[in-house]
């Protein structure tokens, strides 16, 4: 399972909702007055019913052209403050997803990789749809709810005291299950978004690994797992819907009584002379009015517990510590060194005190059989892991303690997963720094490059490239970005043989005088390197140039041998 990633507390999310809202108080203010000006003239419709009913010969045209003008001003006020609250809650979603995806762009590699892409596909998905909601219409209907309420409890104890009783009875039951509802409801929504982030993963990595899933014969495994997962779904959203199922009916009774009560009680004080019957008629109306504000109040107190869910795992991304810490210090020299590096996946090392220096300009091949740690040392050389023991510097700085800006100029990394953007092949390259055309053109031409042109639209929705296309596009990339230290993680292993080889030639000129630390299973790769370092166990079990380690009969030896006879 997954490492999951942090959850905001209620305190985290409640502040943050607060500040967020407050960095627009002219909006805000703005909303706030049109809901109070539609919550007036939505109160004199009831009073001139009162007058009517008890004077139904006077004036009636004019008491009936009043209730229909203050019909048509409070549905535009009432427009109008909708308008007004939807633009401050964009402004404020809009602000949240900046700060979520800063927050995302600054997560450590690592863990985003011991949390697995489910965890953080379902935060950038469903969390941000759900929340998209709450905003664009739990926040505003509450608003809403909030102002039209409080001025019709103003008007019906301005209208007659006595008639607030009747409202004040189920105050206690409206309280009491909505704390009941709420202290439970944030815990079980939580629960229902890890258990589809869980959900979400498993298929994903059943998907993206489908071929070695069916070659290995696991589908019944992956099955299994997929079963588990859906009845874990659907046991936390059935917890959720029971919560709802026992809260509504408390709802339902606490918006029909008030109405009933009033009716009676009006009834027993207007034979007793003590109301008029337009008081009488006006509460009623009043207590009946009140009754749709409440109902989206609590009804969407719902949603808006959804939404703090959501809010609660986007703002934990930002809870996640960054594994480095920048001292200021800049590198004296290009060169790079381990010492004495170990690292550790699920608290199980996976390289036991590696060593290694590598001067400017120098070209090392890794080799080394599958899960011996090749990678793993490509990415803690290349500064994208922290070792859990020693040290890798560059110019006897720790790469830990380089800003990763200032990291990723002088060191960069190219795997075998490539992302291209939806947009030309020329925005795709100008990611990496603002650059002529010729000098793009120029860096495609260093890959060998033979897909479309400049302008063409590559991407989702657009041309689609060919792996080996993508991976010469990232090449392309790191031509632009032009870094004294590149780390090749099998960065040509998608290409054909002949056209990574024609491919690696070419890049030859480009990357004369760089240091460059590839990793291959391609052996004519280690054929060409200044040196070639063997990884086996988590250890550099030999070093040397290609002739040497050929001479010594070893391991290298071996795996030159099966490599070029075949």
């Amino acid at each position: 399972m997954s490492e999951r990633l942090p959850v905001a507390s209620r305190e985290d999310v409640r502040s943050y909702a607060r500040r967020l809202v407050l960095r627009h108080p002219r909006e805000l203010a703005l909303a706030l007055g049109l809901h109070g000006l539609a919550a007036i003239t939505g109160l004199v419709t009831p009073w001139l019913f009162g007058r009517l009913v008890e004077n139904p010969g006077e004036h009636i045209d004019l008491i009936a052209g009043g209730i229909a003008l203050f019909v048509v001003i409070q549905a535009a006020l009432t427009r109008q403050a909708f308008f007004a609250s939807a633009r401050l809650g964009e402004k404020a979603l809009a602000e949240l997803r900046e700060e979520f995806i800063d927050q995302v762009l600054r997560l450590p590699l690592s863990t985003v990789e011991r949390a697995g892409t489910g965890d953080l596909l379902a935060r950038t998905t469903r969390d941000v749809d759900q929340l998209s909601g709450s905003v664009r219409h739990a926040a505003p209907q509450v608003l809403i709810a909030l102002v039209t309420g409080l001025f019709t409890v103003v008007a019906l104890g301005l209208t007659s005291p006595l008639l607030l009783l009747p409202v004040l009875l189920v105050v206690p039951l409206l309280f009491l299950s909505t704390r009941w509802y709420l202290q439970r409801a944030r815990d079980a929504y939580l629960r229902e978004h890890a258990a589809w982030a869980e959900m979400t993963d498993g298929l994903a990595e059943t998907v993206t690994g489908a071929r070695t899933v069916t070659a290995l014969r696991r589908e019944t495994g992956r099955h299994e797992r997929t079963d588990a997962d859906i009845t874990e779904s659907w046991a936390a959203e059935r917890y959720s819907l029971k919560l709802r199922m026992i809260w509504y009916p408390s709802l339902e009774i606490g918006y029909v009584v008030p109405v009933v009560a009033t009716l009676l009680f009006g009834g027993l004080f207007y034979i007793h002379g003590h109301l008029s019957l337009a008081q009488v008629t006006a509460a009623t109306l009043y207590v009946q009015q009140l009754s749709r504000p409440l109902d989206m109040l609590l009804t969407q107190l719902d949603e808006l517990q959804l939404g703090g869910a959501s809010l609660a795992r986007l703002l934990g991304v930002s809870a996640v510590p960054s594994d480095r810490e920048p001292s200021g210090e800049r590198p004296a020299g290009t060169e790079i060194s381990a010492k004495d590096v170990r690292y550790a996946y699920a608290e199980r090392d996976v390289l036991h005190g590696v060593s290694l220096d590598l001067a400017p300009g120098e070209r090392l091949a890794i080799v080394g059989p599958s899960g011996a740690g090749k990678s793993t040392l490509g990415r803690l050389l290349a500064g994208i892991h922290a070792p859990r023991e020693g040290a890798v510097t560059l110019g006897e700085v720790p790469l830990t303690d380089l800003p990763l800006d200032d990291l990723r100029h002088q060191v960069a990394l190219v795997t075998q997963e490539h992302h291209v953007f939806r947009g030309t092949l020329r925005d795709n390259l100008a990611l990496v720094r603002p650059s002529s055309d010729d000098d793009l053109r120029a860096a495609l031409e260093a890959v060998a490059w033979t897909g479309p042109g400049l302008d063409e639209v590559v991407g989702s929705g657009g041309t689609t490239l060919t792996p080996a296309q993508a991976q010469q596009l990232a090449l392309a990339r790191l031509v632009l970005a032009d870094p004294h230290t590149l780390v090749l993680d099998e960065a040509t292993s998608l290409i054909d043989p002949r056209a990574a080889r024609d491919l690696e030639r070419s890049l030859g000129a480009v990357l004369e005088g760089r240091t460059v630390i590839a990793i291959a299973h391609r052996l004519h790769t280690a054929h060409d390197a200044d040196r070639v370092a063997v990884v086996e166990d988590g250890l550099i079990s030999e070093l040397g140039t290609h002739d040497e380690l050929v001479a010594r009969s070893g391991s290298y030896a071996a795996l030159w041998t099966t490599w070029h006879s075949t």
